[in-house]
């Protein structure tokens, strides 16, 4: 029996996957209203299937979980945390909706994007490989080297036929050699602060996930600022991506910066202080805020290559 979860409404299943899940479908897909992951739950990797089975106009996700071996009930108690903290199933759009009332340009955004989560990663080492892996190239060219490396490093799970991939333990990232590294793409440099990072969590100088008890984000980013190869702004993009700490505005990156551009200051270049000065407005929330209008970027940019029509908003 698949599990039944219930997302905090709004929530639009199919907008809030598709937007991150565009990559190879080996490792995360959206595809024909399922979304697809391998998830590690303890040491096994499992295949989460999820769909929208809607209840009476809720919605409610049906998650199959697929596996070589039998699931016991502990399993799919942790399976079930997973997924909901992977869709970001229980926050509280209302919350962020009341927070950006005053601001007529956001909440329009947030209309056209009605529903939409921000997803997370599924640990923070995840979310400091990927943030390293993005710096100073194009989400595109990044999506397809992370896949290149997790295809090479992570663990395999063979399901009905087909072959998927786990993303890499630290483990299997701090045995990487240079000419693996570069094999995937990676410059020499950015294989090294990889594997740099991926042996001091293998051999326990460094404990990533201990760092969701701190409630200091200064200090958190701190702390990542002293690993080799990390400034602030992957120390932010962890904050967000790893620690779903909504609060946090990567205001360095060029994205960012563009995206509140666009809607707020039509032709001009804005600086970080600026956008770190201008997202106070969204309080607890400027990294949602961001997101939306990252997302609201892209959708403008697929409308006017493809032609497709502005999502209807209830």
């Amino acid at each position: 029996m698949p599990l039944l979860l219930n997302p905090q409404p709004p929530y639009d299943f199919s907008l809030s996957c598709q937007v991150f899940s565009e990559g190879d479908p080996a490792i995360r897909r959206f595809q024909q209203g399922i979304f697809w992951q391998v998830v590690r739950v303890g040491e096994k990797p499992m295949l989460v299937q999820v769909r929208d089975v809607d209840n009476e106009g809720d919605t409610v996700l049906a998650v199959d979980i697929l596996s070589g071996d039998p699931i016991r009930s502990e399993e799919r108690d942790e399976a079930e945390k997973r997924v909901s903290a992977l869709l970001s199933l229980p926050d509280d759009l209302i919350a962020f909706f009341r927070t950006i009332n005053a601001d007529p340009l956001m909440t329009g955004v947030a209309r056209d994007l009605y529903g939409l989560r921000a997803p997370q990663s599924a640990t923070v080492f995840e979310a400091l490989v990927t943030s390293i892996i993005e710096q100073q190239i194009s989400i595109q060219v990044a999506r397809a080297l992370e896949a290149r490396l997790v295809k090479r490093f992570g663990e395999r799970l063979e399901v009905a036929g087909r072959t998927y991939f786990a993303y890499p333990e630290p483990e299997d990232l701090a045995g990487g050699t240079v000419e693996e590294f570069r094999g995937c793409g990676l410059s020499a440099r950015k294989g090294e602060y990889i594997q740099n990072a991926a042996e001091m969590v293998a051999e326990g100088t460094m404990d990533l996930e201990s760092m969701r008890e701190i409630r200091d984000s200064d200090r958190i980013i701190e702390e990542l600022c002293g690993i080799r190869g990390i400034g602030r702004w992957t120390a932010e993009f962890v904050l967000l991506r790893g620690l779903h700490r909504l609060d946090t505005i990567p205001a360095d990156d060029l994205g960012v910066k563009r995206a509140i551009a666009r809607v707020y200051f039509p032709g001009e270049k804005i600086s970080a202080d600026q956008v770190r000065e201008f997202a106070e407005r969204w309080g607890a929330w400027k990294g949602l805020a961001a997101y939306y209008l990252l997302i609201a970027e892209h959708f403008e940019r697929t409308r006017r290559i493809h032609g497709i029509r502005r999502r209807q908003v209830p």
